[in-house]
């Protein structure tokens, strides 16, 4: 009889383990990531980690006239090399500052934050490393995590597959909004180093240092003694800039911000700066990482492609009117930040231009 199990017999038929999904795994790692997640509980943020919702109650005496800003992202293909390397302590705080580091380009401060975990085989131990990384993240930008979604997909991937994706939530005074609409020629291009790749163009990276060189995740990324191993400088983890932008809003005038992600700054500094300016960019201004030369000479890449898919040591450029130059440069070097002058905005169509 449909449902009758006898004293004496033991419990038959399948199981959702058995199709490759354990409930008491995915119960381990929420328990495990409880402690990152409370880690980074701001006074908004109400109730608790096992809600079916996150709950964050908006300060709105802190703006006159809020406005939310949403960002997502993901960590793309450097999630290959976090698998690959058994190494996933700081993958998540790459997506944080993939997420806050959008958020911030138009003022906005980063309020909360969600991450969707898909993998092939729930391990606490993966699942944990994933998210301390992501809690780090967002102690690091401000923000709370306040929920996210693990899915074990037995059968669509490995075990040991994963990908990470996040979701941000910003407000901002929409009086102080950065749209880009001020952007006036005469305004000076700052920018923020990176340095390293971030988390964009790793699928010609990867091609580049494995395919083409035949170097492997433990050899030197380069010929030099002390470099760094190829594992390393492909998970050196990303600089979050939004606590120096905020506190670079809260000094001066700000025109612009551009986070410079995939497509360099050809495909980032364009968004912002307006249908009647150029940004002309001096790229003998600043010395990049030197796994970016040596990516170009595996390859022998052209400079154009150089510069649409990798930052090339530039994380977010701002710009700024020329007598505000000097308190930006102070602001940011007081944050941490080694800012240098790229550039200026001069009258043009939209196009970055590089003077050489």
């Amino acid at each position: 009889m449909l449902g009758h199990v006898s004293e004496t017999s033991c419990p038959m038929g399948e199981t959702y383990a058995g199709a490759g999904v354990s409930i008491d795994a995915g119960e381990e790692a929420v328990e495990r990531i409880k402690p990152h997640v409370r880690s980074t509980v701001r006074p908004e943020v109400l109730g608790g980690i096992g809600g079916f919702g996150g709950l964050f109650a908006l300060d709105t005496a802190r703006y006159a006239d809020p406005v939310l800003v949403s960002t997502t992202d993901g960590v793309g293909t450097k999630a290959l090399v976090a698998t690959a390397t058994g190494r996933y302590g700081t993958i998540g705080l790459d997506l944080v500052a993939m997420c806050v580091d959008d958020l911030v380009c138009q003022g906005a401060e980063p309020l909360f934050f969600l991450d969707y975990i898909s993998i092939g085989r729930v391990d606490p131990d993966v699942i944990e490393s994933l998210v301390s990384g992501v809690a780090e993240g967002c102690r690091q930008a401000g923000c709370a995590l306040v929920g996210g979604e693990m899915a074990e997909h037995a059968g669509v991937m490995e075990p040991g597959e994963f990908d990470l994706v996040g979701f941000a939530v910003g407000a901002v005074d929409r009086s102080a909004m950065i749209t880009g609409e001020a952007v006036t020629p005469g305004d000076v291009l700052v920018a923020l180093p990176s340095p390293g790749l971030r988390s964009n163009g790793y699928t010609l990276a990867r091609r580049l240092l494995f395919d083409v060189a035949g170097k492997g995740l433990d050899d030197p990324a380069w010929d030099d003694p002390g470099a760094p191993t190829v594992a390393d400088e492909l998970l050196r983890p990303s600089v979050i800039y939004a606590p120096a932008i905020r506190a670079l809003l809260d000094a001066v005038p700000v025109h612009s911000v551009a986070h410079i992600t995939g497509g360099g700054l050809p495909g980032n500094l364009n968004r912002v700066i307006g249908e009647v300016a150029d940004a002309v960019v001096d790229p003998t201004s600043w010395e990049p990482p030197r796994i970016f030369d040596e990516l170009q000479l595996i390859g022998d890449v052209d400079v154009d492609e150089m510069r649409r898919v990798f930052n090339l040591g530039v994380g977010m450029v701002v710009a700024v009117p020329p007598e505000a130059l000097a308190d930006s440069m102070a602001v940011l070097d007081g944050q941490g930040m080694a800012a240098r002058v790229i550039g200026e905005v001069v009258p043009g169509t939209g196009r970055v231009r590089f003077t050489g």
